[in-house]
């Protein structure tokens, strides 16, 4: 019999019941050492044993997810020079390897650009990645598209 593949969905966090964010959070500081056992865990988080294990192996970070894949995001950037150099010097800051990077032809001030990177190798996380590009100046918009 061969084995059933996993499906998954990428959904917001403000969205999911307040168990399955706390049982991602006991994962987290599980894994950080932050305390070693699942009842140290559950208890410092505050949902029951019972709680945890139905959830635990289908709730995890986005970054672990992510890990060694391929992540596709989209760019609305202002027609600025030097804003796309100074978002392809942060993401270099993450040692990702770039695999694609598209750009449109600016219209009205804007310019569209999507960027795929591979994963493997990130130091921190895909979130922080994202983030911390939403601050460069000229960067209006950043948005997920894909991810395999």
């Amino acid at each position: 019999m061969a084995a059933r593949r996993k499906d998954f969905l990428m959904v917001s966090k403000e969205i999911l019941p307040e168990a399955i964010l706390k049982t991602a959070e006991a994962k987290e500081i599980l894994a950080k050492g932050l305390v070693y056992t699942v009842n140290e865990a559950v208890e410092r988080v505050g949902i029951s044993r019972s709680a945890y294990y139905k959830y635990k192996d289908g709730v995890f970070p986005f970054y672990e997810a992510s890990k060694e894949k391929i992540i596709t995001f989209s760019l609305t950037l202002e027609n600025i020079a030097g804003v796309l150099s100074n978002a392809l010097n942060y993401i270099a800051s993450f040692n990702v390897n770039v695999l694609t990077i598209n750009q449109g032809i600016p219209l009205q001030g804007v310019a569209h650009v999507s960027i795929s990177i591979e994963t493997a190798g990130m130091v921190n996380t895909p979130e922080d990645l994202i983030a911390g590009l939403g601050e460069i100046e000229g960067v209006r918009k950043i948005e997920v598209i894909g991810q395999n």
